[in-house]
């Protein structure tokens, strides 16, 4: 064959592709949105009122305190390492934040009422019956889990006397049999409680963290921050907070020196099976294991690298099978019930239904702050049999109802 020939067929099979992949594109009618840059808006910690109907109505006074004293102070500022940002650049707080422009046609409500003047409402789940379970840092003695009917009245709350405090309340997650599963961060433990609020199993041992060591009997856990569930009932736990970690790397504690965001994967009844570090040579790495999720056809296992604005994907034996860059922060990851990949994009303010290679297909919030559809950082999702959308706010005490047009 000719050059000319050869380019002119190379042409032809290259229009017949683009046109193939256009009207694919166009018969999935997934046109993607647009994005600006928004700024920041300042964080409170935790520390606001919010009155009835999720509306933030001022500081916390100085004699309470959303958060909370912690449980013992022991847990040190990340120190010694890379990740724990440059003192040199600037602040987090004056960052501009990529904004999908919204067109699904959400609305906004919030549906319940947590005690005024508590913590951040850092994760919610929805069990079988539609009950709305809310995880929220708290000050001791205050209870941090609470259960609310499908008429989002309060049913029951779990308090110290059960679960401890939460020295850092982070992840939870619901498995197929409605118990409900919730990660200490910083007081190293991941518990599973019964539908009744009755507690079953503490992975990790309260107060100290460190490395899992199967062959020598030593399951700690160094800042467990996420659940997830395969479909056969297997578990994944997500650990490590990179920027905010202690580095325990150089800990001259002999079960506690590894000081790696990681994996840990155990069958249904915590038994052992497999782990896997993110700072290992080669691709596939993570310095942070913030949000993790399993996809429900194939069990792979997505895990959110929130500071390094990435997903990274595992199949369920821990085999790497890619990595993708983003433009938000990846604080939390999801399927929602019809398998469709969802993304929380934490200081950045919205959720993004995204695609299996990482595109944004839509977005619901409007971004950084404290007003009406706003979050300072949303975090882990849920949702219930109506289609809605819930998801609660790690500095503000509210969780928020994303409900999409009716047909």
């Amino acid at each position: 064959m000719t050059r000319r020939k050869f380019a002119g067929a190379a042409a032809a099979a290259l229009g017949t592709v683009t046109a193939a992949t256009m009207a694919f594109s166009q018969a999935q009618g997934q046109e993607r949105p647009g994005w600006f840059l928004q700024g920041s808006a300042p964080d409170p910690g935790g520390r606001v009122i919010v009155g009835p109907g999720g509306r933030v109505i001022g500081p916390t006074p100085a004699t309470g305190g959303g958060r909370g004293a912690s449980l013992a102070g022991s847990v040190p500022p990340c120190s010694r390492s890379p990740l724990c940002g440059n003192r040199l650049g600037p602040a987090r707080s004056s960052l501009q934040r990529v904004q999908w422009k919204q067109a699904m046609g959400y609305t906004y409500a919030y549906p319940v009422d947590l005690p005024e003047g508590g913590g951040g409402a850092s994760a919610v789940g929805i069990d079988s019956k539609g009950n709305l379970w809310v995880f929220q840092r708290n000050a001791i003695g205050n209870p941090q889990l609470f259960e609310f009917g499908p008429d989002r009245n309060l049913l029951r709350t779990v308090g110290d006397d059960v679960i401890g405090h939460q020295e850092k309340a982070h992840g939870m997650a619901i498995d197929a049999e409605d118990n409900v599963w919730i990660c200490d961060a910083n007081g190293a433990t991941v518990m599973k409680l019964s539908p009744e609020g009755k507690l079953l199993m503490t992975l990790g041992v309260r107060g100290k963290r460190g490395d899992w060591d199967e062959a020598k009997g030593q399951r700690l856990l160094w800042q467990p921050l996420d659940i997830a569930f395969a479909p056969n009932g297997d578990t994944y736990i997500a650990e490590g907070h990179s920027n905010e970690s202690p580095n325990d790397a150089d800990s001259g504690d002999p079960v506690n020196n590894i000081g790696a965001a990681r994996i840990i994967h155990l069958d249904k009844n915590g038994k052992f099976i497999n782990q896997w570090y993110g700072n290992n040579v080669g691709q596939g790495k993570f310095s942070m294991a913030h949000g993790i999720a399993v996809d429900p056809r194939n069990g792979n296992v997505w895990i959110g690298d929130r500071e390094e604005y990435r997903l990274v994907v595992y199949t369920g034996d821990g085999t790497f099978v890619k990595t993708m860059q983003m433009r938000n922060l990846t604080c939390a990851i999801d399927f929602d019930p019809q398998g469709n990949l969802w993304l929380a994009t934490g200081q950045d303010g919205q959720l993004l239904k995204i695609d299996q290679d990482g595109n944004v297909l839509g977005a619901v919030g409007n971004g950084s702050g404290l007003g009406h559809g706003q979050f300072i950082e949303t975090n882990y999702m849920a949702w219930d049999k109506q289609g809605n959308l819930y998801t609660g706010d790690t500095s503000v005490g509210r969780v928020t109802q994303m409900l999409p047009p009716r047909k």
